[in-house]
């Protein structure tokens, strides 16, 4: 079973490889054949029509946001043929967008998928070197995504240090190239700045829980004691949807599920998946990641996603 390449050569070479265009290959044998289930509801990002659930790449990647254990975990488990067997579950499950961080593994995997007969669109993070050097923007778009988004723990850094104009800078490049652009946070308070002087945006990728709080504001919201860990607030998603509701623009909601904090039952994550399309907009979708190893989680999620994500007419 071949393991994920993280070597730097590969990521260009990948790049490369989807800059130049991928043939997609028609699977064959019995997997073939499954009948797909019905479709998923969608929402339209510019010229695309999205499924208003995303994947998304954290639990590929090993990012737990719990701890170093689980994050080995993940990554012990999920290898480039599960990720790309995964990738397949969710393309016959409805969903058609694939959000990730740039780096040589989702690389790899992506080219992958398509090569194997796979044609979910996908949504790029800027991680890795598409977060420090600029001049690969241009090179990404050539892949054409959907978006280009700055990455949210950036964002909100660069709001804490009042740099904004950094922030700003990099969506200007990315709107150069002709692709949507997108802007990620955690913080609720950077979509009211952004939207009050009126930025250039497409899309916000709006995370439900402020994990970018610096210890001292952690230690304010607990009543003066500091956490161990990342702080995941029950009211965090009630304030962050709030905005999400206040501007025009859509937002693609993130760790509706508190990072696997509010998956302990079947009601539990029914209730997160509820509340997330009541108090989104018609016009949003979610991204949800998958660890897929106890539990059919793609069918789960697509399910309650037909279930809650129809839109109001």
């Amino acid at each position: 079973m071949r393991t994920l390449n993280t070597s730097r050569r590969n990521l260009l070479r990948s790049a490369a490889g989807l800059a130049g265009g991928l043939a997609l290959v028609r699977r064959e044998g019995p997997a073939a054949q499954e009948a797909l289930p019905a479709p998923l509801p969608t929402v339209k990002l510019g010229k695309h029509e999205t499924s208003r659930l995303i994947i998304g790449a954290n639990p590929f990647g090993g990012y737990s946001h719990f701890n170093k254990l689980l994050d080995d975990h993940m990554r012990e488990w999920m290898t480039e043929d599960r990720v790309v067997e995964t990738l397949r579950r969710c393309e016959q499950s409805g969903i058609n967008t694939w959000q990730f961080h740039y780096s040589p593994q989702t690389l790899a995997a992506l080219k992958r998928h398509r090569q194997e007969g796979g044609k979910l669109q996908f949504i790029v993070l800027s991680e890795g070197e598409l977060k420090r050097n600029l001049d690969l923007i241009p090179e990404v778009a050539k892949m054409k995504p959907v978006a280009i988004v700055h990455h949210g723990g950036v964002t909100d850094e660069r709001f804490r240090a009042r740099e904004m104009h950094k922030v700003e800078d990099y969506l200007k490049r990315v709107r150069d190239t002709g692709v949507m652009v997108g802007l990620s946070m955690h913080n609720p308070h950077v979509m009211e700045y952004v939207e009050e002087k009126g930025w250039d945006i497409d899309l916000y990728m709006t995370c439900f829980y402020r994990i970018s709080r610096t210890p001292e504001e952690s230690r304010q919201a607990c009543g003066g004691k500091l956490p161990l860990g990342e702080v995941f607030l029950e009211d965090d998603p009630a304030e962050m949807t709030k905005r999400v509701r206040q501007t025009r623009k859509p937002c693609l909601g993130f760790k509706i599920l508190a990072a696997g904090r509010s998956i302990n039952s079947p009601e539990q994550v029914e209730k997160a998946f509820q509340f997330a399309f009541s108090n989104i907009k018609a016009s949003d979708a979610v991204i949800v990641g998958m660890y897929p190893r106890y539990k059919d989680e793609v069918k789960e999620n697509s399910d309650l996603t037909r279930r809650f994500g129809r839109r109001e007419s």
